[in-house]
This record gives structure tokens, sequence and C-alpha cells, in this order.
């Protein structure tokens, strides 16, 4: 036997009005059980009536009987009233709540482009139905971003594997040999899966809050000078200016990972290389923000148009064309780079002005309030006074940044 199905929200509401009349009659009846009848006789008493007269009898029996018709009355009435004014809120009410259960069963079944219309029906119901399509939108933004994620993910694999079938097809047809061309590619292409296996691993971790951090007290200028080290070579290999400036950082101290801080400025010094051209100028610099500490990465080059500004932090992300001529990175180094910057506290954040006016990325991470921990081995110069340059400067009087 099938379970009854639950009253609709109509006679819910009609029944609590029921309800609500009755004890409203019920009190109004004893009230006036107890209170009316000895006010009434006391008052015909005082206007010069004699208290067991049969005059006085009859005046208090006919004041019962008005109580009893005027309640009686009044009952009838407000329980039209309240059918009338049940059915008006009802009305009002089942149409958004409608419009809202059939959306719901619309994104159910996969269409996510189903949208709420404003019902006017009140604040309630209005914001009701801007959450319903804040979700659905977002529920739509995720599974773009899973079949992009799906697509470029097979895109990735898809190249290694080709070239690790190619050459291993050949070889067993005999018509590659095995030397060290063919032991490069194999290495290059397998080297490639492992990264990619690695990474996706990784931004998964970060992005679930699995990482774990070893955090300690370091000097902002600590960051930017080993920063700058570790890329200085290949900022002078492509020609490209790398303005470090460590004492921008003098006196900010922030509680961090180092190995994980350095992860995300290698990602962020790589990327603004890749999309700057020879000449350009790549500047790294430290700033104090309230009660933060930010880490700007800023470069002269290609630049971020603005329908792609909200996606650079998405997995496998790539709208433009450096990104496709420079295959060897995986695509999430940024993901990576915002999801441990989330777990310090902190954040990414990226801002362009367009195509040609370059781009810049900001670390915000929260001032820590110990000194710092010395970690960084190597003495290096003053920070004040010895910005770190990219490269020699050459003989020919070329200006290169510093």
């Amino acid at each position: 036997m099938s379970p009854r199905n639950p009253p609709g929200m109509a006679s819910r509401l009609m029944l609590a009005q029921v309800l609500v009349l009755l004890a409203s009659i019920l009190t109004a009846g004893l009230v006036a059980l107890l209170t009316g009848p000895p006010l009434f006789h006391q008052h015909l008493l005082e206007a010069g009536h004699t208290a067991n007269s049969p005059e006085t009898a009859h005046i208090e029996e006919a004041y019962r009987d008005t109580s009893v018709v005027s309640l009686g009355v009044a009952l009838v009435l407000a329980l039209a009233f309240a059918a009338a004014v049940t059915w008006y809120v009802t009305r009002r009410l089942q149409a958004p709540l409608e419009a809202l259960t059939q959306a719901a069963r619309q994104v159910s079944r996969g269409h996510l482009d189903t949208r709420v219309p404003a019902s006017g029906a009140g604040i309630e119901l209005d914001t009701l139905g801007a959450a319903f399509n804040l979700m659905a939108n977002q529920l739509g933004q995720t599974e773009d971003t899973r079949r992009r994620l799906l697509s470029d993910l097979a895109h990735e694999l898809r190249t290694p594997i080709s070239t690790l079938k190619l050459y291993l097809e050949g070889l067993h047809d005999g018509v590659t040999t095995w030397d060290e061309d063919t032991e490069r590619v194999m290495t290059e292409q397998t080297d490639r899966l492992v990264r990619l296996t690695e990474d996706i691993d990784e931004v998964s971790r970060a992005e679930e809050g699995r990482i774990a951090l070893e955090q300690s007290p370091t000097a902002a200028a600590d960051l930017i000078w080993s920063a700058s080290q570790a890329k200085r070579e290949a900022f002078a290999k492509r020609g490209v200016n790398l303005v470090a400036d460590p004492g921008s950082g003098a006196g900010l101290v922030v509680d961090i990972d180092r190995r994980r801080l350095g992860q995300v400025l290698d990602n962020l010094l790589a990327n603004a290389l890749r999309h700057t051209p020879e000449g350009g100028t790549v500047t790294l610099l430290a700033r104090r923000t309230g009660e933060e500490a930010e880490i700007v990465v800023a470069d002269t080059g290609e630049g971020i148009p603005a329908e792609q500004l909200p996606h650079v932090f998405e997995r496998f992300y790539r709208g433009d064309t450096a990104r496709d001529r420079d295959r060897s990175g995986s695509g999430i180094g940024l993901t990576i780079s915002r999801a441990i910057a989330d777990a310090h506290g902190g954040g990414l954040t990226a801002s362009s002005e367009g195509p040609g006016h370059g781009a810049t990325f900001v670390v915000a991470l929260p001032l820590s309030r110990v000194p710092p921990t010395d970690t960084q081995g190597p003495s290096r110069p003053n920070a004040e006074n010895h910005p770190v340059p990219s490269r020699p400067r050459p003989r020919s009087g070329r200006r290169d940044g510093t």
C-alpha cells in the first residue's frame, strides 16, 4: 500500500488559519461567559432593576443569546475571509514555487541553462530564485570546465602516447634503431607523462586542501632574491630583463612554506618569461598592503584579453598562441600556484589592461609577527642597495633592467 501524499500548502495554510480562528473564538467566548454576565447583571442592579425580577432574567437571557449569535456569525465570517486570504496567498506562492520546481527538474536532467524569472511574489522568493539561478550558473561553469578538462587532458596525453607508440612500432618493425636520438625522444615523452600525472595529483591535493605545509617566518626579501637567482640564467638566455628588487620587501616577514612559495614564484616567473618577448621586462618586488605582504610579478609582454582573464587559473586553460607554441608545460602551473597561495591563507590574483599591455600577478600573504628564520644558506648582497640583475650588462651599451 503506497503512503498517502502529505497535504498541500493551501490545505496546511487553511488548517492553520482555522485553528487560529477557533482558538480566538473560544477565547472570546470564555471571556464573554466568565466576565460578561456578572458585569451586565451588576449594571442592571445599578439601573434600578431588582435581582430576581422576571424582567431582569429576560434581559440577561437576551444578552446571552445575542453574545452567542454574534460570536457564531463572527466565526462564519472569519472563516470565509480566511478562505479568501488562503486562496489569494496560495496562488501568489504556488506559481513561483512551481516554476522553481520545474526549473530544478530541468537542471536535474542536465539542462543547466534553465533559469527562474523574478516572480515579484516577495523578497524571500525572489532571493530564492536568484540563489537558484546562481547555483545553475555555477553548475554550468563547472560542467564546461569539466568538459574542457577532459578534452585538454586527452590532448595532453595524445602527443606523448602517439610518439611513444610510433617509436615502439618502428623498433618492432626494424624501421627505427635504438640510438641516442631514440633514447632521448623516448625519455622526453616518458618524463612528460610522469610530469603530467604528478601535476594533476598535486593540483588535486592542493584544491582539496591536502597540501602539507612546513611553515616558518621568512623575509619577503629572501624570497625575491632566491626566486630571481633561480631564474637568472633562463631570462638571460631568452634576452628578457628581470628587474628584481629585494629591497622592496625590507621588513616584511611572512609565515610560509619556503619550498612551496618558491614553487609559486618559479611558476609565475616562468609564465611571465613565456609571454614576454625579447627585450621586454619582468619586474619582481614586494610591498605591504594593510596586514598582508604582496609579492608582485609584472611583465611587459603580450597581456591577457578581458574575456580570458577570469579563466587563467583554470586547469589546462590555454587562451593564447604563446601557450600553444610552448607545449613544455602541463598548463596547470597557475592553478597549482593559486591553490598553494590559498593554503597559506592568502591568494593569487591576475590583472591586465589587455593585449600588448603586459600582465600582473599578485601573491597576497598574511604578515607574520615572528622574526624570520635564517634558512637562506649562502649570503646575498644587501637587499636595499643591490637589486638582482637578470644578466651582465653587455659592452654594446644595450640597456638591461637590474
